[in-house]
Formats: C-alpha cells, structure tokens, sequence
C-alpha cells in the first residue's frame, strides 16, 4: 500500500485498502471555516444534538475577518454561539488568520493525520505528511454528527523533482510551471504524492506551496514523505509524537513525471486559468493596478521576507496598490520580530489583518472592471477578486513585490544575485 492508503486504513479500521473502495474514516481534525455557516444549519437539519467530538473541532474566522457586512457578523455571531453550546474550546476569532496556516503554527497538522477543512485548499496539509481534503458544509455536518466521513480511497500520482531553483525562482513557480504542462483536470479525484532530491532543499513553507497548489489541478489530497525537515518543524512547535507511514517499495503509481528545476525562470499564471501558464518574460511590460501578497499560498514568513528583500531601500510604485496580509497572527509577529512588515510599510506597503481578505473576492482589496493584479493566491479565475472585467495574474512572492516596485510585471531574479545591478 502506499502511505496514503495506509493512513486511511489506520482511519477506517482496516488492516489494508484499495483503490476505489469506500471507507469510513476517524477524523482527526475537523475544521470549519466562517464561509460555512451552513455547515451547523446542516448539523441540526441532521437531528444533530451534541457534537461527537468537539475537542476535534476548530472553528475559523478568515474569509470574513473582521466581518465587512451584516451578514458576515452575523455569521460570526451564530458561530461564536454555536462553540460556547458544544463546548468547542478551538475558536480562531478575527485576527488569528487563514485556517491553514494557523493548523500549521498551532502544530495540530502531522504525519498520519486525517485533516478534514471547509475549504478546498486541505491539501496543503500533505506538506506535514497528512491526508487533507476539503468538504462542504453537508459533509461536514456529518463530521459534527458523527466523528467520521467515508471517501473514496484514490489513485495516487508521483511527481519527482530534481535539480535546484535559481535565484529569485521559488516553489511557487515549480507548481506553477506543472500545472501548466499537466492541466487543471490533470490530478481529478487523485492524489499526488511530491518526492525526488529537490524537496531536501524546500522548506516546509515552500512544501505548503507545492502541495496547496495541488488542488488547482483537481486533487483529492496529496503527500510528501514525512523527514526531518518535518519532524525539526513539528519539534518547534512542541509537538513530540508522530505516526508516520511509508509506501511499499512494490507499490505501483497511476502515473509518474519527473520535473527539473535547473534553468527553470519565473512563471506567471496569465488571465483567466490557473494552468494558463507562461514563463514571467512573456508578459513583462504588462501594467498593474494592485500587487498582493499573501494568502494560504504565499502569506508565510518567508514570503514575506522575500518581498522585504525585493521593497528593502525602494519605494511602491506610486500608482500601484501594493497589499501585504500575512497568512496568520504569527507570521504577522514574526515577520514584524524580523523588521519585514516596518520594510514593507516604509516603502508603502498597505497591511492588513492576517485573514483570505480579497483571495476570494469578498473584501479588504477588491479589484475593479479593467484593473490588472498580479497575486501571490492560487486562482485567477473571472471574478475572483472582485469584477469579472479585472485581471489576475498569479505569481511568486518575489515577482510580486518586484512587479509592486516597478509597476508592472518584471523579472525578480536580479533583486536576488549578489552584485547584479537593478
């Protein structure tokens, strides 16, 4: 079995598993965030009484925080209630940030774990060798009734990654580039497990880019072998104990690909596809209104850091908006220990609490008919951050901020080559 079928045997109660089949699996973590308000109407349509497990269950305000309507407090409202009648004691309020990220610093994401979210970017979670999925409020008010939730067991992919990233070039571009040769329909329903020599030099933070980026080509979950990179990461955290699983030498994948990072250049994302993919050069000349740094996929410090590396002595251009909203309250703190966030905002950098803010289109940076962002977040598709008119480029951290100084799309990499001029 690979180690992904093994944990949710582990889940199930069984002593192996198999493609396709059906299993009902132990959650280990539910989370639900304040987009799902649905999620505890869904529980008491149900007949739901009493939460099976709620010190298994941690609720999350970011998409919606601090509330920026009405309804969205009220929905904090009803949440707020919801937690102090269940005795659920984990209630990220405003400020905490993107549920991801604070599952990651709070060490609640690990090896073996089952990680259930309402929100389609769980598979991020395979960073810390986890089975993370997304559900919606129905499934998830399954949780809440019963402590358990059947999946398909999928097919698993291999995706081997060798050779070294350049200067200014991260992660972000390695996903970028294989979702644009792959396809956004590519992984549907499957999983996709990243090995090869390349991940020994990728820090958790760029392990969570890789494997949130899986879902913008339809995967189920996806994996990377738990190692001391993890487990150093994890031991930081406080958490001590893991259950780490390995896949069988013998096992056999429903495809394989190998990916080399060497020569690779950075990638954009161009209107209106995620796999609309093109090296940066192509578009280089092409105007901005707003540059925005953050999200589930690159708000973390060393996104962060990689922007202040970029802003360090220069100045936002003038007709840019340049938004920085960190991924959560201590990535906020840490990248402020570091200075990062004082060297963002003294070259007129615009901060916002730690939170999805205008990832999804709802508030605190929305795009306008016509306007051009170029994005640090996983989707660009019409509408997304705001009119369906805007236009969303998505890139690197590093081509964010170097685009946010220039004011338009430009090539990073000569702010990270010692000696190079600028």
């Amino acid at each position: 079995m690979h180690a992904i079928e093994k944990i949710m045997a582990r889940a199930a109660g069984e002593k192996e598993v198999t493609t396709g089949q059906i299993v009902n699996c132990r959650i280990d973590i539910a989370g639900i965030n304040d987009l799902y308000l649905q999620t505890v109407r869904s529980f008491e349509e149900m007949g739901g009484i009493k939460v099976a497990a709620p010190d298994r269950v941690i609720v999350f305000f970011d998409h919606y925080a601090p509330a920026s309507t009405i309804i969205q407090a009220e929905n904090h409202k009803h949440f707020r209630t919801f937690c102090s009648q269940q005795g659920i004691e984990q209630l990220c309020d405003v400020n905490c940030g993107v549920c991801h990220q604070v599952l990651a610093d709070r060490g609640m994401s690990g090896p073996g774990k089952i990680m259930v979210v309402t929100d389609s970017h769980t598979t991020t979670h395979g960073a810390f060798g986890a089975f993370g999925t997304g559900v919606g409020a129905t499934d998830m008010g399954v949780i809440l009734s019963t402590g358990s939730l059947w999946f398909r067991v999928p097919e698993i992919i291999r995706i081997n990654l060798e050779g070294e990233l350049g200067p200014g070039v991260s992660a972000k571009d390695l996903i970028l580039h294989i979702i644009g040769k792959l396809g956004a329909d590519h992984a549907v329903y499957k999983a996709v497990e990243f090995c090869g020599p390349l991940l020994k030099r990728l820090s958790i933070s760029e392990r969570m880019a890789l494997c949130n980026m899986t879902t913008e080509m339809g995967a189920k979950t996806s994996y990377i072998q738990p190692d001391d990179i993890t487990f150093d990461f994890l031991r930081e955290k406080g958490v001590e104990k893991f259950e780490t699983f390995f896949t069988d030498p013998d096992f056999s994948y429903a495809g394989e690909y190998n990916f080399n990072a060497t020569g690779l250049t950075p990638r954009v994302a161009a209107p209106h596809s995620v796999d609309n993919v093109f090296p940066l050069e192509d578009y280089a000349g092409t105007r901005i209104d707003q540059a925005y740094l953050g999200t589930c996929t690159g708000g973390r410090v060393e996104d962060i850091a990689s922007a202040a590396k970029v802003l360090g002595g220069r100045k936002v251009h003038p007709e840019v908006r340049f938004l920085v909203v960190p991924a959560s309250k201590d990535v906020l703190l840490e990248a402020m220990a570091m200075g990062h966030i004082q060297t963002l905002v003294q070259a007129g950098a615009t901060l916002v609490s730690p939170g999805c803010a205008a990832c999804l289109g709802t508030h605190q940076g929305m795009l306008t008919d016509s306007e051009v962002c170029i994005t640090s977040a996983n989707r660009n598709f019409p509408g997304r951050m705001g009119d369906t008119g805007a236009k969303i480029f998505l890139s690197s951290p590093a081509s964010v901020a170097a685009a946010a100084v220039a004011g338009e799309i430009v090539d990073p990499s000569p702010y990270f080559v010692t000696g190079r001029p600028l």
